[in-house]
Formats: C-alpha cells, structure tokens, sequence
C-alpha cells in the first residue's frame, strides 16, 4: 500500500470511529501525524474533530499548525473565511462565540498574517474594507500602514459606483469606522489639505444622514406610532438601512455629537487658533467670531489657515442650527418625524396691526409714491436698506401651541449669524460656495426651507419670491406625481404659496398677494368660529402696536392660516378703500372682512361708516350675501334714517335708487327687530340710536332676513366669500 493510500486509510478509520469512541479516533490520527507529518489531511481532519467538539484550545493549536504548514489549502482559507465572518459579526450565536475564541488563541503576530491573507483573498471591495478594518481594531499600530489606503479605497469606490447619495456602505465604513482610527492614531502624521478633505466628507455624510428624508416604512410604520417625537437627530429607531449594510450597522447614534467631536480632532491637529474640546456648537461659532476681526492682519500663510478654519466651524454651525430650525418648522420632511404628531409652521408678515387706523400704519410701514395715474403705490421694502437687512425684526410665535419656540428661533437667529459670517468676505464666501457645490446643497429642500425664511427675515422680498420659486420647482421635482392643489393635499405642500402671498404683500403687489391667497383659501375647510368673545377677555389692555415689519410663526393648519388670509386681504384692500378717491367696492369688501375678530376692526368699521356718511351713498351689492354681523347690520339700518343722514344704501343686486319716503312704522318694526339680536350677541360695543323711518320694504326684509342669519358660522360665511367673488376680488386691486 503506498504512503497516500495509508494516510487516507488512517483518517478514514478515525473519522469511522469518531461516534463511538472518540478517543480511539484521536489516537488513530496522532500515530497517522506521527508517520506522515507533512500530510495536510491528517492534519486537517485532527482539526475538525476538535472544531465539531468545540474545544477551543486544542482546535486554536490545531489551526495554528495548518495555517503555518499549509498556507496554500483552499481548505484553510474557507475556514478562516468562517472564522472572519463572525469576528466581523456582533452574533451572539454559541457557534459564532466559539469560532472567535479559536481566533482568540492565536498569537498576535499570526491573528495579524492571517487577516492580512484573509484580505488578499477578498475580491468584494465591501467585504475587502470590513477584513482590513477588522485587522486595523485589532492592531492599531498596522493603522499607519494601512489606514489611508483603506480610506481612499472607500471614497474611490463610492465614486466609481456613482452613488447619488454620501449616506452609502462605502462612506458610513470610512467616516464612523476607519476616520477615527486614523485621527485618532497618534502616531499618523497627515497633511492639512488630507485633514480637511476627511472632515468636509465626514460633515457631509453625518448632515445628509441626520437630514434624509422618511423612507416608504418609515411612513407606514409612522402612521401607526403614537406619542411624541424624540429630538432630532438622535438617531432615532424608525427602520432605516443603508444599501449593503444590515440594519444594525446602518444605525448611526448621536451624529451631531460625533461631528463636533471630529472638529476638535481636526482643529488641534491642524493647529487651529484658541482651538480647545469644543462642547456646544454656539462655542464654535462664537471662537470663529473672535477670529474674523482679526483675520486680515494676519500675513498669508495665517489668512489662509483662518479662513478654513472659519469657514470649516461656521459652515458646521449653520447647518446643525438651519437642520434644527427646520426640523421643528416642517418636521415631517426628516427620517423620524410623523406629520400625525406636528404641523409644519409658516414664517409670515406680522399682521397683529391690520386693525389699526390707516394713517398710523401708512407711518411705520409704508412709503408711497405716486403713479402716471395718479393712484399710489406702497414701494417695495427691498428700497428700504434699515429694513433690507433684517435689523431689529422681531418674530411673534404663540409660545402655548409651539413649546419649544425660544430654541427654535435660537437656532434661527444662529444660524443666520453664520451664514451672515460666511459672507462676511470675499475669501470665505468662495471657499463656502465650494463646500456647497460639492454637496449639492441646491437639491436640499430643508435647506431651502430655511434660506427663504432667512431672505423673508432680512427683507429682501423679491429676493424670497425668487427662493419661493426655486423651492417649488425642487419640490416638483421630487414629487412629479403631486398637485400641489389637490383637495389630498395638505396645508404643508402650500406653504410655499402662503409665503409668496405674504410677500407680494410687504412688496406693494395686492392682486398678487390676493390672487396667492384666495389660491390657499380654496384648498382649506373653515373651522368652527367663536363669534363672541368674553367680556374679560375684550376688556384685557391691548399690547402695545408693534413695528411693521415684524414677522409671524404660524402653523400651517386650516384654524390658523385661514384667518390669516382674510387679515392680508383686508390689509390689502384697506389702503385702497380709504384713500380720497371713491372705491366702494374695496370699501365694501373691508366691511365684510372686519367681521372676522370683532370687535378689533371696530374702529375701522366706524371710519368705514364716516367715509360713507361723507359721500352720501354707497352701493356694494353683496352686502347681504356676506354680513352678518348685527351691529353692522344695526348701523346701516341707521344710516337710511334721518338722525343717520339719510344716506343712499344700494345693497340689493339691481336696486337702483332707494325710494325715499317709505313709511315711517317700517322703522320702528325694524328698531324692535334688531335690538333683541344685538341683546343677544353681547356685543362690545352696540350702536343703540333709534330707527325710527325711512326704509324701503325690500330692504327691511332684506334686514330681517340677515338678523335671522346672525347665527351662521362666520369662518364659513367669508370662506363663501373668497370662493365666489374670486374674480371680483382679484380685479378690485390695482
């Protein structure tokens, strides 16, 4: 028999007798090494019995010899190839366990050579990186020899795959598992263009992973979560997995945190100035702060290691404060937010003062020129330069429906302070321009939410309108199957048409902003209106009028935004109705409007009736198709009297003149009608002179029939109003 033929006869026996006497076959195959010790085989098949028996020690020995004997087998790289596998896993599977402790008994020097081999035997790039990172955790002195080709490697591939996204397999490997061991190797020497390179695609990866938006699932399993919402950012459990990761590893916890902590890396290895452990991102911002005042009596070399600095810590800060900002204005755009548990909020012209009287807004907020024409025009705040750069605005926010406003709109306000330091010069606004082009920041809507309210912020309306513009065609183009007027879609998809109303508003361009709003107002349900409120509340001091130039947040519901657009529409008609020139169509219009909050257009009210008492007449024919107010109905009763002037009332559609001697006990029919209503609507404030005659019988009836509707649900009434005279409306403004 030849020496092959012995040797197979040898570990065949052994493996026979495995079952029934184990010890017989140990010693069937030690006589077989004995004999043949340069057989693989024999060696080979030792192994496996104590691999099958799970004895770790003796099969760590075995391993070793054969790993050192017979490095060529195919056999023995399929089995480091298993033993790999669970070291690269965090399986508690008892299989696993015991595999890693084989491993665990190998010298140092071996555990090194065998995943080195193991990685020359990958072809897969993933699985290749995941095999040198493993051996890199393990020997942290092998990260100087092999950390920077594993990092290039990554970043060549996510490049060569053409991924369209920096949250992949390739980068979430090199920024959370191989960057730090490189940054944090001490005995790594990189240059600073190597640094930065590393900390602008660690920052990128972490902002694009904090701001992805909410997969198909994560909606799904959303809608069915009830409670409230985490904070954001803090890598929050809703299912999301990275292509090519489990779901385990695509989980990335406290990514703000680790970013900052990365910047404190990278500044004392770059040699930052005042550079120290940064612990909030407000210290970063203000460090950068100090350094711009004197970054231009620095020579060369210094400018330009300020100017990255500067533009590396202020673009870090921008963004987590733009991100946080966002996240609480319109929260369901993020991986985490469920639009069931908060409302997106909309950031508009401040109207707090639209009932006050005309002359005194024309003061703070208007400036007016006149045209060929002879009408006037408010001019464009973009020609106002204190106003243009946002100075001293303040921002009013129901602070009982929106708990955390005081860190929203802290993070509004640093946010804004950044970008302003971004472009404070001309050096740091082109290295920002970089950062942003190559992140494609243009394609970012969150971002894009926050640069148009910052715009609307500062002023600069055209400016915001152009944003607007942008925003919309980026949102088209995300959601190409979307209308953004289908009656299924929410008040969330019509922010951007709100915030162009308001600013063709505050630009002077009423029809514009009318034509916006009554877009808006088409699309939302009126809700139930209090008419009446309590007498304490109507007796609470009112607060000092604001600025004009105060802006709003409002959230972006039906309740809220549909008083809103009746407020600007009787901002924009008001300045019209009131001027020396006759327009009772715009006059008729505001009457209508101030229903809605009475009695804070009270005031107004009466000086809409004083202008009518000094014309004589008024005609607006939709008067009773639209109020229903009784003490407005009381005092156009009045002014058909004679203690009232007389006046000539045309508010019947194809009245014609009002005849002018009806008969007297008509009046008094009409006094006893209305007083008990007015009783019963406790009005603040009631017109009581007494009606005594002069009113035509169609109108009477006219009356009576608006009293018996002085029930009806105002919000709906003026929500009829907007619907149906859109047309009228649109054309009554210049």
């Amino acid at each position: 028999m030849s020496a092959q033929g012995d040797c197979e006869f040898l570990v065949k026996r052994a493996r026979e007798l495995v079952p029934q006497d184990p010890y017989a076959a140990k010693a069937w195959l030690i006589t077989a090494r004995t004999l043949y010790p340069a057989d693989f085989n024999i060696q080979y098949e030792m192994y496996s019995i104590e691999r099958n028996a799970e004895r770790t020690a003796s099969a760590g020995r075995l391993l070793y010899d054969i790993f050192v004997n017979f490095p060529e087998q195919p056999v023995v790289w399929r089995e480091i190839a298993v033993i790999t596998a669970a070291l690269r896993n965090d399986s508690q599977d008892k299989h696993a366990q015991f595999l890693k402790g084989v491993f665990e008994t190998l010298p140092g020097p071996v555990q090194c050579k065998m995943l080195l081999k193991a990685t020359e035997q990958c072809f897969n790039t993933l699985e290749k990186a995941e095999m040198l990172l493993l051996l890199l955790k393990r020997f942290p002195e092998s990260v100087v020899q092999h950390g920077v080709s594993l990092g290039e490697s990554l970043l060549e591939a996510e490049t060569v795959e053409n991924l369209d996204t920096p949250v992949n397999c390739f980068r979430k490997l090199f920024v959370c598992d191989v960057l730090p061991l490189i940054l944090n190797n001490p005995n790594m020497c990189l240059p600073v263009s190597l640094l930065y390179k590393y900390m602008h695609k660690a920052a990128e990866f972490y902002i694009c992973y904090v701001t992805r938006e909410p997969s198909a699932d994560a909606q799904i399993q959303g809608s069915q979560e009830v409670g409230g919402l985490k904070s954001p950012g803090r890598g929050r459990s809703q299912r999301y997995v990275i292509d090519g990761l489990s779901e385990k590893s695509s989980v990335v916890t406290e990514p703000w945190d680790r970013l900052l902590e990365m910047v404190g890396v990278v500044g004392s290895l770059c040699d930052w100035q005042g550079e120290k452990a940064s612990r909030s991102y407000s210290e970063l911002l203000q460090r950068v702060s100090e350094l711009c005042r004197y970054m231009s009596a620095t020579d060369s070399e210094g400018f330009s290691r300020c100017c990255a600095q500067i533009v590396t810590c202020c673009t870090l800060v921008l963004f987590h404060s733009a991100f946080h900002y966002v996240s609480a204005v319109q929260p369901s755009l993020f991986q985490g937010h469920t639009s069931l548990s908060s409302c997106p909020w909309v950031l508009l012209e401040d109207l707090s003062g639209v009932y006050t009287d005309v002359e005194v807004e024309r003061k703070h907020t208007h400036k007016k020129r006149k045209l060929a024409d002879g009408r006037e025009k408010t001019m464009s705040s973009d020609d106002e330069d204190l106003l243009a750069k946002g100075r001293g605005r303040h921002i009013v926010v129901n602070k009982a429906e929106m708990p955390s406003w005081a860190e929203t709109l802290e993070h509004f306000r640093t946010a804004r302070e950044s970008w302003d330091l971004l472009h404070s010069h001309q050096s740091l606004e082109t290295e920002f321009a970089k950062i942003c082009s190559s992140w494609k920041t243009e394609i970012w809507m969150w971002f894009r939410i926050f640069l148009t309210d910052m715009i609307i912020y500062q002023g600069q309306y055209r400016k915001a309108l152009s944003s607007l513009g942008l925003m919309s065609s980026l949102q088209l183009q995300q959601n190409p199957n979307q209308n953004p007027l289908s009656s299924s879609s929410s008040l969330e998809t019509q922010r951007a048409i709100i915030q162009q109303a308001s600013c063709h508003y505050a630009l002077g361009e009423y029809r514009m902003a009318c034509e916006k709003l009554l877009e808006v107002v088409s699309g939302l349900m009126p809700q139930n209106h209090e008419a009446v409120k309590s007498s304490e509340e109507q007796r609470k001091p009112r607060s000092k009028t604001r600025r004009g130039n105060d802006l709003r947040l409002l959230p972006c519901t039906s309740k809220s935004i549909l008083p809103f657009c009746l407020q600007l529409m009787l901002a924009c008609f008001k300045l019209r109705a009131f001027t020396d020139n006759r327009d009772d169509l715009a006059l008729g219009h505001v009457i209508v409007l101030l229903q809605y909050d009475w009695p804070q257009g009270e005031n107004l009210f009466l000086k809409a009736v004083d202008k009518i008492c000094q014309q004589g007449s008024f005609q607006y024919e939709n008067f009773f198709n639209y109020v229903t107010n009784i003490d407005m109905l009381e005092e156009f009763a009045y002014l058909r009297t004679t203690e009232g002037g007389r006046v000539q009332l045309e508010l019947l559609p194809n009245q014609g003149m009002l005849i002018k001697n009806p008969s007297p006990a008509l009046g008094v029919e009409l006094n006893t009608l209305l007083l008990p209503g007015a009783q019963k609507a406790d009005r603040h404030h009631t017109v009581t002179r007494g009606i005594t005659k002069g009113v035509k019988e169609d109108f009477r009836l006219a009356m009576e029939r608006q009293v018996s509707r002085c029930g009806e649900n105002l919000l709906t009434v003026l929500h009829r109003f907007c619907i149906n005279e859109k047309i009228i409306l649109v054309q009554s403004l210049p």
